[in-house]
């Protein structure tokens, strides 16, 4: 295995010590555990309008403001929980994503209901129920949102979930593996 200080990277992931990591060891690797992809659903929602650095940076931040991004506790938040949450300066501080990240986790459940856990749901509109794997050779090629987001992005506002668009989905989508946008050229993209 090539040493990581010598790895070639997907040009995004910047000399910030916090999205080589990310890069590294968590984007485009398939989750398959809910609580992980709770954890990034989270994540992405508060992300809506601004960078994903901004994000990675508090994302202990938000593990501590969402009860460790535990969809059953986040699901039973009240108004309450929302007025201290607007005082958390460890998050953003923003009223209608904290709202939406606590109704997000109701339907999260629901989800789970219905399809077993969270990640059947998403699955269900992956061909063959497998990871994307796209071969892209600059960051120019990867678009913000494809058929597959748009798709999966409609059925989730559907159902009610909110700052959930299709290229937020998309970004979901890469985040968690089952799209993998890796370039070619990148040393992480079958790792």
């Amino acid at each position: 295995m090539k040493n990581q200080e010598n790895s070639s990277r997907c040009d995004w992931s910047t000399s910030d010590p916090v999205y080589i990591k990310y890069h590294d060891e968590e984007w485009g690797k398939e989750v398959t555990d809910d609580q992980k992809m709770f954890e990034f659903l989270v994540l992405e929602t508060a992300q809506a309008g601004l960078s994903w650095i901004t994000i990675l940076k508090r994302r202990e931040g938000y593990r501590n403001a969402f009860a460790g991004f535990d969809a059953a506790k986040v699901a039973q938040m009240t108004e309450q929980d929302v007025e201290r949450l607007m005082q958390d300066c460890g998050i953003i501080r923003n009223r209608l994503k904290i709202k939406a990240t606590i109704t997000n986790a109701q339907l999260f459940l629901q989800l789970q209901k219905e399809f077993g856990c969270f990640c059947n749901y998403l699955k269900t509109f992956l061909p063959e129920g497998k990871p994307v794997i796209n071969h892209w050779k600059t960051l120019s090629e990867i678009p913000a949102s494809t058929p597959l987001s748009d798709a999966i992005s409609k059925d989730m506002k559907k159902r009610g979930f909110k700052f959930f668009g299709t290229t937020i989905c998309y970004a979901h989508l890469q985040a968690v593996g089952y799209v993998n946008d890796h370039l070619a050229s990148c040393s992480f993209k079958h790792k």
